[in-house]
């Protein structure tokens, strides 16, 4: 079993250093010393340790060092006997006392010593090491690739604790917390839900991975409870919610002689991932995503965009000795059937030759969070951020800093939906044992985007009944779409994000009834404390309905159709397309302002530059007609600047069935 928590541990330093074993004595008489007891006692330690008797071979080092203390190659093969047994800090001091001693030790022992150092963040020794290194008259490409990325790490490490970020990471408390692992957080838009994975163990059973979910009270989280719905005897792990907080995606691995992923689970191989949805408060039986977001590979740790559209994970390549190498963030995109296309890399501006975890989209879709070995930071996984660029790419990440990241591996970071703070794992002193969850303010220059939601339902205007509608958000400013989806089957509800400092246009659509369309605007000063709330009316369409076109825009005193317009009569085109025996009359309105005439004039004007567009769109010409009425029908009285605005209006009446 690959638990999630894995991901969390210290790498084994065997690996990570790639240092050459001391598996043979140096030829007789090239010794640093010419005590011929000390080099017996030397030799006789060397043969015990490739026996396996360590203990033996440090007493003989002992009674070696003893005779001479010059005497080098002692404290080479002592320093590979601590890192043998992960005594890493007893290890880099033999290495330091060869360096004092011998005159001209193996190149690979500053290579070996530098890995040590950096991954215990002792920075400044291992970017002497580091350089030292690379000084010698041949390096193994490989070790040089190695220790030319870690140099780098150490000058920005360096750099990065003379001039720390402000961090100060406040424990989520009990009814989050207990003596057992919480890590991988996650949490609706509204913040109104929290879910965790919690990891603990069982009396003469392997350690056991289920979620956890809290709700929020008046002024704190409440106690945790288990997810019995989702819980099963295998693992579950790395939740993520949509922006609703009605579908959650996961991660459980294979387990056993039968491969299952717990009871009544199955999956490809190593770690797929799998989903559920919230019905009338309850979660439905998790379904496998399946191919091709799943292979035989390791799939884990999801996250979903807030439109809806986008799901983000983590793969790597499984080895026959079950070990996963590379893993890189992915994404695959629902076409219009529902269906997950076959999965796209990010770019190499994200995943590099080494590790990728952890990956968070925060709901402002802008924003992605990540861990990271591959770039440069502080030598293990750090946590590093990106914001999606004007053409749609990644820009250049950036590392959160020190001391959010350190010497060791930091990841499985949640940004709060409010952009300020942010959640991570961390088994610092004062905590509940193990792993607890921290909250923290984040750096400025890596907070997402402001955000709120926009939710309500979709209802008839005339019998009241709740619908399920198509409805489409579009940001008006680029002329992009960004969100379609259907209100929920039952009550018409929907949810959804927006970020702050746009313009949106809302169009709602069912058949059997006239479309609706809305605009409304955030400014820079929107927050989650203040979400926008609307329920949507639709029309059932019958002759003499009438219906604002609420996204059709001119200019002061002008009928020029300005572009943001076309979103909105783009989809009137459509609506009339897919209603082929409807008749429309186009009515324009304005308000008491300026010459009656004038008003009419253009009121008329404004109309017939809806139809002219419409007919360009293949609507046929006999099915429109066009009509101004000047600032006699009002909606509101004209007695106030906003009221007026709503008084200039366009709108569509049905004529003819």
């Amino acid at each position: 079993m690959k638990h999630f928590f894995t991901l969390l541990c210290l790498l084994t330093i065997l690996s990570f250093s790639a240092s050459p074993a001391y598996a043979q004595a140096v030829p007789p008489g090239k010794y640093t010393t010419t005590d011929e007891k000390a080099v017996k006692y030397f030799k006789s330690a060397l043969d015990r340790y490739k026996a396996s008797d360590d203990k033996g071979a440090l007493e003989d080092l002992e009674k070696a060092e003893k005779r001479d203390s010059n005497f080098a190659e002692v404290y080479e093969l002592r320093a590979n006997i601590y890192q043998d047994h992960r005594e890493f800090e007893k290890a880099i001091m033999q290495y330091h006392k060869l360096f004092e001693h011998h005159p001209r030790p193996r190149w690979e022992t500053f290579y070996t010593c530098a890995n040590l150092e950096i991954w215990r963040g002792l920075y400044e020794d291992s970017k002497t090491h580091y350089e030292k290194f690379l000084t010698a008259p041949y390096v193994d490409p490989d070790l040089e690739l190695v220790a030319k990325q870690n140099l780098a790490n150490c000058i920005f490490a360096i750099d990065a604790i003379k001039h720390p970020v402000d961090f100060k990471p406040v424990n989520m408390g009990k009814n989050i917390n207990s003596k057992s692992h919480e890590y991988f957080p996650a949490i609706t838009v509204d913040r109104k839900k929290f879910m965790y994975t919690r990891n603990f163990r069982t009396e003469g059973l392997d350690s056991q991975e289920d979620f956890y979910c809290s709700e929020w009270g008046d002024t704190a989280w409440q106690m945790s409870q288990p997810m019995p719905e989702i819980n099963t005897p295998g693992n579950e792990g790395a939740p993520a919610l949509s922006a609703d907080g009605k579908i959650m995606f996961f991660a459980a691995c294979a387990e056993g002689p039968d491969q299952t992923y717990g009871p009544g689970r199955k999956g490809y191989g190593s770690c797929d991932i799998f989903y559920t949805y919230l019905i009338n408060g309850h979660w439905a039986k998790p379904q496998n995503v399946g191919a091709p977001v799943n292979t035989g590979d390791w799939e884990t740790q999801p996250s979903f965009s807030s439109d809806g559209k986008t799901l983000y994970f983590v793969r790597g390549k499984v080895y026959k000795d079950h070990s996963i190498h590379n893993p890189d963030i992915y994404t695959s995109t629902l076409n219009a059937n529902g269906e997950f296309q076959t999965p796209v890399r990010l770019s190499d501006k994200i995943n590099t030759p080494g590790k990728e975890e952890s990956v968070f989209i925060h709901p402002d879709n802008m924003t992605l969070y990540f861990s990271s070995d591959g770039h440069v930071g502080m030598g293990g996984l750090d946590i590093f951020m990106s914001k999606r660029q004007p053409d749609g790419e990644w820009g250049d990440p950036v590392n959160l800093g020190y001391p959010i990241n350190t010497y060791g591996d930091e990841n499985s970071l949640l940004a709060d939906p409010n952009g300020m703070l942010a959640y991570m794992a961390s088994d610092r002193r004062g905590g509940f044992g193990g792993l607890d969850l921290y909250s923290f303010e984040l750096p400025l220059n890596t907070r997402p985007e402001k955000i709120t939601y926009f939710k309500g339902k979709v209802y008839d205007a005339v019998t009241k009944k709740p619908l399920e509608a198509s409805f489409e958000l579009i940001d008006l400013n680029a002329q992009k779409s960004l969100y379609t989806a259907l209100s929920e089957k039952g009550n018409g509800e929907f949810f959804l994000t927006l970020t702050s400092s746009k313009d949106y246009m809302l169009n709602v659509s069912k058949p059997g009834y006239l479309f609706y369309s809305g605009n409304f605007s955030m400014n820079a000063s929107t927050d989650l404390s203040k979400p926008y709330l609307m329920d949507v009316p639709l029309q059932p369409i019958d002759t003499g309905k009438i219906e604002p076109l609420k996204n059709v825009f001119f200019d002061t005193d002008k009928f020029d159709l300005r572009p943001e317009s076309k979103a909105e009569l783009d989809k009137l085109a459509s609506f009339l397309k897919t209603n082929k025996t409807i008749k429309i009359q186009l009515r324009g309105h304005t308000d008491d302002v300026g010459d009656k005439k004038k008003n009419q004039i253009l009121s008329q004007n404004r109309a017939k530059a809806v139809l002219d567009y419409l007919v360009t769109a293949g609507i046929e010409k006999e099915r429109l007609s066009s009509k101004g009425f000047g600032d006699t029908l009002p909606v509101v009285k004209n007695d106030s600047p906003e009221h007026r605005q709503q008084n200039r209006r366009t709108e569509y009446k049905i004529v003819g069935k």
